[in-house]
């Protein structure tokens, strides 16, 4: 709490400095200045407002020059990264910001149908944080996939337990709350496409659909910072 509120505090600062007002920044998830600019850190960072969240940053008009890592590649085409193109040159020995995506099959965190981590799974997370701990952390974010075994509403709330257990234990280890979003996309992002069409019923009990299908059941974590 004492961090989210140290970040709220800095945010507010940084508004009053550059003349924004609290009305104009609920209506970005991004501090934008009286010029119209994204205002950015001196380590080319944006400056996000309290209703920043992944899924906010992809519907917002800087979302692609800010968090180019999160937002979907295809609404990105042609768009220059802020951090590309800082309005102040920054020192050689200025922090670029970087960011990894690591992507763990969620029968390695959890058992098939299951949102309890396995052991396996807990120490695949402890390298995650081992990761962080290496940067100055921005963010992590994790969204979780299922195949299509099963109803879309089920599939939907599965791969929000999940991504909301891999945050939970994060939380445990020492990561701040408020660094971690989690979204669940349910089935809808595939990605073995038509490989496993033709293998019969669709159910738990059709061994060989479900072991077709392991690619799919899958967490996707990326983590965001400066080095």
């Amino acid at each position: 709490m004492i961090g989210k509120l140290s970040r709220n505090f800095v945010v507010c600062a940084l508004l009053a400095g550059i003349g924004i007002t609290a009305a104009q920044a609920q209506e970005r998830v991004y501090v934008i200045d009286q010029r119209g600019n994204v205002a950015t850190s001196g380590a080319g960072l944006c400056w996000r407002t309290g209703y920043w969240t992944p899924s906010a940053a992809a519907s917002d008009p800087a979302g692609c020059q800010c968090d180019r890592d999160i937002v979907p590649a295809d609404k990105c085409s042609g768009v220059t990264p802020v951090a590309a193109r800082p309005a102040v040159q920054p020192r050689p020995d200025a922090p670029r910001p970087s960011g990894g995506k690591v992507t763990l099959a969620a029968d390695a965190l959890f058992d098939f149908n299951k949102a309890a981590l396995r052991p396996e799974g807990k120490a695949k997370l402890d390298e995650v944080v081992a990761q962080s701990s290496k940067i100055q952390l921005e963010v992590i974010v994790a969204v979780g996939h299922t195949d299509r075994i099963g109803g879309d509403n089920y599939n939907q709330r599965l791969s929000e337990k999940r991504a909301n257990t891999v945050k939970q234990y994060l939380i445990d280890k020492g990561v701040e709350a408020n660094r971690i979003y989690t979204e669940g996309k349910g089935e809808t992002q595939p990605v073995t496409g038509d490989a496993c069409g033709n293998l019969g019923a669709e159910n738990g009990r059709n061994r060989k659909l479900v072991e077709c299908l392991q690619p799919d059941r899958r967490v996707d974590i990326e983590i965001i910072g400066t080095r």
